[in-house]
């Protein structure tokens, strides 16, 4: 699997290509301006609500280049912080993808550790209750299976089934060469006609 060519495509060509299903909801967000694109392959928790021991183990456990996919149980408790981010960026993880809030983001936005959370909150999460470890979750309204393809910016978070990465891969790559190629001008023409042809459908006049 090429990752880095996931890299090179925005999230905004990937879903282009994908369905709604497969692009997360907008209230996952990255949390310091300036964030680089995320990409790579999902390693995904699930901790259960006001417990954060799942994500905790996984910072321990997860590939070096994996994304850390996050179902918190709450957004009332913190799932990670400072040291949790530093560590995990130390042993190679890319960054993390966060259905829920998190804390010390001052820290992670200085050591640029690449997360996208729901928000954050100074409150941290216990250490007691088992959940899912690398195992299938839902992160913001899409499921996440480990091994899932990634990608994250400012303009939101795909995720693209294992299976089909290939094949999304080069539909992402030949929509991009697409677009790369056409000048705003000839774009605009397209538009005109295609806005125009559905106005007279919907009985609007010219």
């Amino acid at each position: 699997m090429d990752l880095a060519a996931f890299a090179r495509l925005s999230p905004t060509t990937l879903a282009d290509v994908l369905t709604r299903d497969r692009v997360m909801d907008p209230g996952i967000r990255p949390l310091w301006a300036g964030m680089p694109r995320l990409a790579g392959p999902a390693y995904p928790v699930r901790c259960a609500p006001g417990d954060n021991l799942m994500l905790h183990a996984a910072i321990h456990r997860a590939p070096a280049g994996a994304v850390i996919v996050v179902e918190a149980g709450d957004q009332d408790y913190a799932v990670a912080g400072g040291n949790v981010c530093a560590w995990a960026q130390r042993r190679g993880v890319a960054g993390f993808v966060v259905d829920g809030v998190i804390r010390d983001v001052a820290e992670v936005r200085a050591r640029r550790v690449p997360v996208l959370a729901r928000g954050v909150i100074p409150i941290p999460g216990g250490k007691a209750r088992a959940g899912v470890l690398n195992g299938p979750v839902t992160c913001g309204g899409v499921r996440v299976e480990p091994g899932d393809v990634v990608v994250a910016d400012e303009e939101g978070v795909v995720v693209v089934p294992r299976a089909r990465a290939e094949e999304v891969l080069r539909a992402a790559e030949a929509r991009a060469a697409r677009d790369g190629a056409e000048t705003l001008e000839a774009w605009a023409a397209a538009h005109r006609a295609r806005i125009d042809r559905i106005l007279r459908e919907l009985g609007f006049p010219a």
